[in-house]
């Protein structure tokens, strides 16, 4: 017996010495419950609306996919989409595929906005409100500068013609002197790091003005220059001494960081919970299914359930919400579950229930956030081209003045028309050539359509990124510099350059404001125009 007790001793000490981190590890995933995160959501949110209710006049705005999490979706007037990598130190970028020019007449329109956004990383702002916005203000502009000095010496040029003025921008032109298109950052960013993003501003701005933008539009609808401002939890603000909107000299672009920096164990009437700063990043990690427009549209009887009871509600809630969409001919699979382990292999105690998990949580997630991101609008007609995008998930109710259906979504079926002309169904599935091996059958589908003069629309599961690359593929072929259908003349004219693509880009974005295409599908865009181009040469 005496001899076994060394034994045992050396089976337990190995395990106990390797275990600190997958008990370090376990400690956070007990942190980071659902319960938690959802608590903790629906407590920033509160802060949000404080915020929000000290310039109701001001448009509130999510940048995706996060702060949607932060009000109720009636409560946003739009979203926006501005990623934090484009902040990041030493990878600064002005993104022309992402360019947020609707965000800018809308604020020129109300006299400025609100946008809401958090980060996990224990820190006040995420990068996207620190640098990324800062940066396309100050780009915006400078370009608008630009664009009315341009103006006024065309115009002295011929002899102050009133017809050569800007529509209503005399008075602008003239104070053209206390335009402000410095950059604009927080007190945290380093002086060496605001010297390097000083000295792009003009490389940026020439990108911005080769890329096709309306910054004539963005010249008569703004009339003070853009400039953000930082809201957190830490931020102290003076009731009594809010200002007034036109008491500044500019557009007010004001960037709340909904969370707190800070991780605490907190307690209420009835519960005691963790708060999450930054909670609704990252929700395929933690989220089951659940969206912003399911939690707020339950969220009382979420946060009241407690704990104990929040993660069989949320399986209830997600699943009759796949019910009523199934009953409705969508396509939506019915979710596995597994038993939650913990990371030393046992099942933690406090999660008695399932976790929903990786079968399809994507499509559940983006196809309900498709409703939020497009703002009550169902497809997006762009310009006069005869093309529409939208989300499968609103084709139902969007068939007005449609002839022909481009369905490029892998799992919802539609119902197929008689007629092979005015319905195409193509698998497009998320990879680095799918994309390309069926544009060639969408490009022949929309040319045959467009010849015979009907509308046709171009579908995908949210109609923010496949739909929109094919309806780019299609445009880059068939139409020319003005938009207008010529048969494919003015691509056989032309050579193919990632400019004339980012310029169609842009045209498409100026109407479907929802456009988030990946860089690996504009990729295989650009792979199948520059293909058909060296078939064409070879014909020729």
């Amino acid at each position: 017996m005496a001899a076994a007790a060394p034994e045992a001793a050396d089976e337990v000490a190995p395990s106990a010495t390797l275990s600190v981190y997958k008990a370090a590890r376990c400690i956070k995933r007990r942190a980071s419950t659902l319960y938690n995160a959802l608590r903790s959501v629906a407590e920033d949110a509160a802060f949000v609306a404080e915020v929000a209710a000290l310039w109701p006049s001001l448009p509130l705005v999510a940048n995706l996919r996060c702060g949607l999490w932060y009000a109720p979706p009636r409560a946003f007037a739009a979203t926006c989409y501005f990623k934090s990598t484009d902040g990041h130190a030493g990878n600064w970028s002005f993104s022309t595929a992402r360019l947020n020019l609707h965000l800018a007449l809308l604020a020129g329109e109300r006299g400025g906005c609100i946008i809401v956004d958090s980060t996990r990383r224990g820190k006040r702002f995420p990068d996207s409100m620190s640098k990324t916005i800062p940066i396309w203000c100050s780009v915006l502009n400078r370009a608008i500068e630009r664009h009315r000095l341009q103006a006024i010496h065309k115009s002295a040029e011929v002899n102050y013609q009133s017809s050569t003025l800007l529509n209503g921008d005399a008075e602008n032109n003239s104070d053209l002197s206390n335009w402000d298109s410095s950059v604009h950052l927080p007190v945290w960013v380093l002086g060496t790091e605001k010297n390097a993003i000083e000295g792009r501003i003009d490389e940026w701005t020439d990108q911005f003005e080769s890329c096709g933008a309306d910054i004539h539009s963005l010249a008569v609808g703004l009339q003070k220059p853009l400039r953000p401002l930082w809201i957190s939890q830490r931020t102290r603000i003076w009731l009594n001494e809010v200002p007034e909107l036109e008491s500044w000299d500019f557009t007010p672009i004001i960037l709340i960081s909904a969370s707190d920096a800070v991780a605490t164990q907190r307690m209420s009437s009835e519960f005691s919970w963790h708060y999450i700063p930054g909670a609704g990043d990252d929700e395929e990690s933690w989220a089951r299914g659940l969206t912003p427009t399911l939690f707020w549209k339950h969220s009382y009887d979420l946060i009241d359930a407690g704990p104990d009871r929040c993660n069989q509600i949320v399986a209830d809630i997600v699943e009759k919400d796949r019910v009523y969409r199934a009953q409705r001919g969508e396509h939506c699979p019915q979710i596995t579950c597994k038993s939650l382990r913990s990371l030393a292999g046992a099942k933690c105690n406090d999660d008695q229930t399932t976790e929903m998990c990786a079968m399809n949580l994507d499509h559940c997630t983006s196809t309900m956030d498709a409703h939020c991101s497009n703002n009550g609008l169902l497809l997006f007609w762009i310009g006069t081209s005869n093309l529409a995008v939208s989300s499968t998930f609103h084709v139902a109710g969007a068939l007005v003045g449609v002839d022909c259906i481009l369905n490029c979504d892998s799992t919802s079926k539609l119902p197929a028309s008689s007629s092979e002309n005015s319905y195409l169904e193509l698998s497009i599935v998320d990879d680095r050539f799918s994309l390309m091996r069926n544009l060639p059958k969408a490009v022949d589908f929309a040319k045959r359509n467009l010849m015979a003069g009907r509308k046709i629309l171009v579908c995908c599961q949210n109609g923010e990124d496949i739909s929109i690359c094919v309806a780019l593929a299609i445009l880059a072929l068939l139409f020319d510099d003005n938009g207008c259908f010529d048969y494919g003349n003015y691509f056989v004219k032309r050579d193919v350059t990632k400019l004339e693509m980012r310029r169609r880009l842009v045209f498409i974005c100026k109407f479907a404001v929802n456009a988030r295409p990946s860089r690996g599908n504009l990729k295989q865009v650009y792979g199948f125009l520059s293909s058909q181009k060296e078939l064409l040469s070879c014909l020729t």
